[in-house]
């Protein structure tokens, strides 16, 4: 039997190196620019992280709570403000009252709450007769004994302390009414015998005020061949997760990871609910399914917290009075004196000149109150404290704010509209939980997501195909992500977004 041998064996030493495609490696893709290397060549074999630490979750780690829930919203109610305060206009500022009391006083409109709240009904306001009350106006102050309220509107008829009536006002004058007491005769009742349409003297019920969100489901996956799950690379890679070695996939895989709990924050920052009827989008989630949106950091507080454009670093002076503007507004709340604040590097660099032009970091000194007075947790966090005021503030750079490929890049674009910064409330409020039926105490700002008994979808991972235990017949590996949750935040009165 005769073997024959093949035409293309070159076992045959040549007298010089010859460099053959089939047996050298190409390391330029570059057209125009291809060589071969003959020799190993003296490879790094560990990937260089040149953007740092790339990932931006920890925020709501450090400023919340997370708790469970299993319905399909989350509702809380927040009570309304103790004292009665409202937004008025004098509608007769010589009127005589309807009791048929000779004396002439004025007749005030109720319009709005203290706070202009949307939906406030002015025929429903808590002021009653014989409460005593201050109108403060741009013309003056009187402080007068309200002698008659009327049963279908909002007119509230006055007498005036140390004056014949209200004529220091021009009628049509805005002004404001606080209630600061009452006063009544002797042998007198609730009811007010003077005046002939009024109600009784009902008792104030507490005004609570229900908010809901809905938690969103967030998915992603990332998806490896069998042969590729087996392939070794020539560079060694690192994952946040703490792996390593020269499998590509775990690079791959972990960075999908990564890029999945930061989606998640992102999230609690910047999702919007719908609004059904509004725009565009409802026409698309009307056929789309149950995507709802949900309220995220932002919206919450632009919708019902305060926004300020102060502390840019213009100059210390100006960026000082500024922050004492802040603290007033605070004040007018009333609830918090301790604040997280999350700013981007320009507003942390001004709020730095600032308080270094008050010769020392906080001039009423330096608290750490949030942390239970311990410094080295507090820098350990990245967090600086001051004191301004009554508040104690503690100041961190805000990543996500920073990085050109996350809010950094979407702030040069967005002009007025760039975000700079949050001011948080540190501690717990007390709210009523509709489904406890009872107070609870609870984080300003926390996560509710999904879970019982059966599913727990805080963060679902698992993994399908055929690599490793096979679960289908997949030549490939499937890893999946999965979590449903909402951000609830409590008492947006006293949380402050910085544009």
């Amino acid at each position: 039997m005769a073997i024959t041998g093949g035409s293309d064996l070159n076992s045959v030493p040549a007298p010089q190196q010859v460099a053959l495609e089939s047996n050298y490696i190409d390391f330029t893709a570059a057209s125009g620019n291809n060589w071969a290397q003959q020799y190993l060549p003296d490879l790094m074999e560990k990937e260089a992280e040149v953007f740092g630490p790339r990932t931006i979750s920890g925020f709501l780690s450090q400023v919340g709570a997370e708790e469970s829930m299993t319905s399909d919203q989350v509702v809380w109610s927040e009570q309304g403000r103790l004292h009665l305060s409202y937004k008025a206009a004098v509608t007769t500022n010589n009127a005589t009252i309807s009791g048929g009391a000779t004396a002439d006083g004025g007749l005030i409109t109720i319009e709005n709450d203290i706070d202009e709240s949307a939906g406030f009904t002015a025929a429903k306001h808590g002021i009653r007769v014989n409460d005593t009350i201050i109108v403060a106006g741009a013309a003056g102050v009187r402080k007068c004994l309200v002698r008659e309220v009327h049963a279908t509107n909002a007119t509230l008829g006055v007498e005036v302390y140390g004056f014949a009536d209200l004529s220091l006002f021009t009628n049509g004058d805005k002004v404001t009414v606080l209630v600061y007491g009452s006063e009544f005769a002797k042998g007198k009742s609730y009811l007010n015998a003077a005046a002939a349409d009024t109600d009784s003297r009902g008792a104030n019920e507490p005004q609570f005020k229900s908010f809901t969100n809905k938690p969103i489901i967030m998915k992603d996956y990332y998806e490896v061949s069998g042969s590729d799950a087996s392939r070794i690379g020539w560079v060694e890679v690192s994952t946040e997760m703490g792996q390593g070695g020269y499998l590509w996939y775990l690079k791959a895989e972990s960075d999908t990871r990564a890029r999945f709990n930061d989606y998640i924050e992102m999230a609690m920052l910047e999702a919007e609910k719908n609004v059904p009827g509004t725009d565009d989008i409802d026409n698309f989630l009307a056929t789309a399914g149950d995507q709802h949106g949900t309220e995220g950091l932002f919206s919450a507080i632009e919708t019902r917290g305060n926004v300020t454009s102060g502390v840019t670093g213009v100059n210390a002076a100006t960026d000082l009075a500024e922050f004492d503007a802040i603290l007033a507004e605070f004040d007018k709340q009333g609830a918090i004196e301790e604040y997280m604040m999350f700013v981007n590097r320009a507003t942390s660099l001004a709020m730095d000149d600032m308080l270094a032009s008050m010769n020392s970091y906080g001039a009423g000194g330096t608290s750490y109150g949030v942390f239970d007075n311990d410094e080295d947790m507090a820098l350990n966090l990245g967090f600086s404290g001051f004191r301004r005021g009554s508040y104690d503030f503690y100041k961190s750079d805000f990543r996500y704010l920073n990085d050109k490929a996350t809010r950094g890049g979407i702030n040069e674009a967005a002009g007025s509209e760039a975000i700079r910064g949050v001011m948080i409330p540190a501690g717990v409020s007390t709210v009523y939980d509709q489904q406890m039926g009872k107070n609870m105490k609870r984080p300003f700002l926390h996560v509710r997501y999904r879970a019982s008994q059966t599913d727990d979808r805080r963060m679902k991972t698992w993994t399908t195909g055929s690599v490793g235990a096979a679960t289908s017949a997949l030549d490939a590996m499937q890893l999946h992500f999965l979590t449903e949750r909402c951000l609830v935040v409590q008492g947006a009165n006293n949380f402050m977004l910085m544009k």
